[in-house]
């Protein structure tokens, strides 16, 4: 589960994580005012319109802007909440932007990269941090490997303090800044922990430059991102009531309701499966035969024929989808149950694309006569020996 920056400053700033004054604003109309309100409690008349969208690439987009006066803001909203954003993470539909967020600008001395994510490899949750900040961490990582440090955390005592002092000499931070760097990084982690998150991001962190009440600067938090197991979410209703649902793929949010899983793609052929093994299987096959998933479906190990129908409505939603294959194992299925499932929902949705099914496992023959028996009243319907036979018909079925 993502969230928005905005909500993301949030949880910051309830973690005692210094953020810079902010105001969300979703139509042209209050943009001044929350232009004067943030300038005016930061002391300076430089701010920043952000668009709230859960997609990265947002500057180049040029939905990123710097503005110094009320009439500028208003200008960046009225853009910004009448076009849509396209950037390398949106594809060429891209989104729209109905939120926005204007902060206060602050004078940056130096820009570093923080982060708390789950190290598969280790199996422990770990820090990333670098002063190479403000830009993507995997460039960096392809170009300057040795600027970034990683610190494990300890699986039972987290974030230890004299590892956040060191990484912050690392890193450059001196004087009272050490303590501020410090703060950051031992509540960020503890944040990680408590909301059960899978990625918790500050990029930049920065240190502005020295002032007379601020002699040796201070450490900001100027832009971050959460992600969250969904799998924890129950555990946390104020994270589980930030999940903005007009940000995710409509027919993704669709089959979340019926306990199916959906991932669209940029091909012609839909997939159904049962485990995600089996869907990564079956889009390799479709590709190895010269063919591209549209998407993939994943109806789990105990589908109702209620949910392979549905599940058969979200695949043909989308229109551009010229063909499904339907790769299904039973071991905890009954193959003739599926079998069945699949027939009644073509004929109650009525077929008119081609429909390669393979079914292997549990009570197979009886599974495979039933689609043999259909396939003289379901024209569009074409069983399959194995899963190479599978990938070859209905990658030859769309053509």
């Amino acid at each position: 589960m993502k969230v928005h920056e905005y909500q993301a400053r949030d949880i910051l700033a309830e973690a005692g994580i210094a953020v810079p004054p902010a105001r969300v604003i979703d139509s042209v109309e209050t943009a001044a005012s929350a232009y004067k309100h943030v300038t005016s409690e930061a002391g300076t008349a430089l701010a920043v319109v952000k668009a709230q969208v859960h997609a990265g690439g947002r500057g180049k987009a040029g939905f990123v802007k710097l503005v110094r006066t009320p009439q500028e803001a208003e200008d960046a909203a009225r853009f910004m909440l009448s076009n849509k954003m396209v950037s390398v993470q949106t594809g060429p539909e891209g989104l729209d932007v109905r939120k926005l967020l204007i902060a206060a600008g602050v004078d940056i001395a130096h820009e570093y990269y923080l982060a708390i994510t789950t190290d598969r490899t280790t199996r422990r949750n770990v820090m990333i941090a670098s002063a190479e900040g403000g830009v993507e961490i995997e460039r960096v990582a392809a170009t300057n490997p040795k600027a970034i440090i990683k610190t494990p955390l300890h699986p039972l005592f987290g974030l230890q303090p004299y590892q956040a002092r060191e990484v912050a000499y690392r890193l450059g931070f001196r004087g009272k800044q050490v303590g501020q760097a410090v703060k950051i990084m031992t509540s960020l982690a503890k944040v990680f922990v408590a909301k059960d998150c899978s990625l918790a991001e500050i990029n930049p962190l920065i240190t502005t430059p020295p002032t007379d009440e601020h002699p040796d600067g201070q450490v900001l938090a100027i832009d971050a991102k959460f992600n969250f197991d969904d799998n924890g979410t129950f555990r946390h209703k104020d994270i589980e009531a930030l999940f903005d649902s007009s940000e995710e793929n409509p027919a993704e949010m669709r089959a979340k309701r019926f306990g199916l899983s959906y991932i669209a793609l940029d091909g012609n052929i839909g997939c159904l499966v049962n485990g995600a093994g089996l869907a990564m299987a079956t889009m390799d096959t479709i590709k190895h035969h010269g063919g591209e998933p549209a998407n993939f479906l994943d109806v789990g190990g105990s589908a109702s024929e209620e949910a392979v129908t549905e599940a058969f409505r979200i695949i043909l939603s989308d229109d551009k989808v010229k063909g499904v294959m339907v790769n299904i194992f039973g071991g905890i299925m009954d193959c003739a149950v599926i079998a069945q499932g699949i027939v009644n929902a073509a004929r109650e949705i009525g077929f008119k694309i081609p429909l390669v099914v393979r079914l292997e496992g549990n009570n197979v023959e009886r599974g495979r006569k039933i689609l043999k028996d259909a396939a003289a009243t379901l024209p569009t319907l074409q069983a399959a020996t194995d899963l190479r036979d599978a990938g070859e018909k209905v990658v030859r079925a769309v053509g």
